[in-house]
């Protein structure tokens, strides 16, 4: 059975080097990489000012004896380079709406009928084998869109994927501008997830895995490689 509640780790980044500045990526092994998770917009109610308690189980605030209202969800995945390998000390965030569709932002529709017992927002630093976990609730429509999770990973201090995480086989994904900006199916691939029921569960507890790829363009291998430099973070 997962753990309950596990606390953000405190951990100091260790990068990850490209052997020989002079390497060269040619388009071939970028083509038999894995797929790169896909870049979803932001949307405009990431935190304006972070909660109280920023951990990665959002069904509790600090110590209180309340719990959040939704179906509860053993969130999990791995961040992973393009060939596989895991990404060591990734800080990853999420944010969603609450069960009624309310999301910790003042410019939520309809924030007065925010869940104050939920998180809303949660961080977590991932292992040496580049696994994360939350406990959280199933995404839930908000106005206008269909469920969803938002996701952040930096390294380094900087954004390095922006996404969203969308339940498979829900019909409202088909409706959704933003999935449908995704044309390329393996892209839509990429950010569905089944949402499952633990059998030992007498709540209905589901698991969620939601592999995070961030693959790695030319320019970023240059800057792996010593030879170059990213712009200024946006964050």
């Amino acid at each position: 059975m997962l753990p309950r509640r596990i606390l953000t780790p405190r951990r100091t980044f260790l990068g990850q080097s490209l052997a020989g500045a002079s390497l060269l990526i040619s388009p071939q092994l970028l083509a038999d990489e894995l797929q790169r998770t896909a870049e979803v917009a932001e949307g405009p109610f990431y935190p304006n000012h972070m909660p109280l308690d920023t951990d990665n189980d959002l069904l509790i605030i600090n110590h209180s004896d309340q719990v959040a209202i939704g179906e509860v969800t053993h969130l999990s995945g791995r961040v992973l380079t393009a060939d596989g390998g895991p990404v060591r000390n990734a800080f990853v965030e999420i944010w969603q709406c609450d069960h009624s569709g309310a999301y910790l932002h003042p410019g939520s529709s309809n924030k007065d009928q925010q869940d104050k017992n939920f998180q809303g927002y949660g961080r977590f630093l991932t292992d040496a084998e580049g696994r994360y976990y939350f406990r959280t609730i199933k995404p839930v429509p908000y106005p206008g869109r269909t469920p969803h999770i938002h996701f952040g990973v930096s390294q380094h201090g900087r954004r390095v994927l922006t996404t969203q995480m969308l339940i498979r086989g829900e019909p409202r994904n088909e409706q959704d501008g933003l999935f449908r900006q995704l044309t390329d199916p393996k892209q839509r691939d990429t950010i569905l997830v089944d949402f499952l029921p633990i059998a030992e569960s007498r709540i209905g507890e589901l698991t969620a895995n939601f592999d995070i790829v961030l693959g790695m363009t030319p320019d970023e291998a240059m800057v792996e490689a010593g030879l170059g430099k990213l712009p200024p973070a946006n964050r």
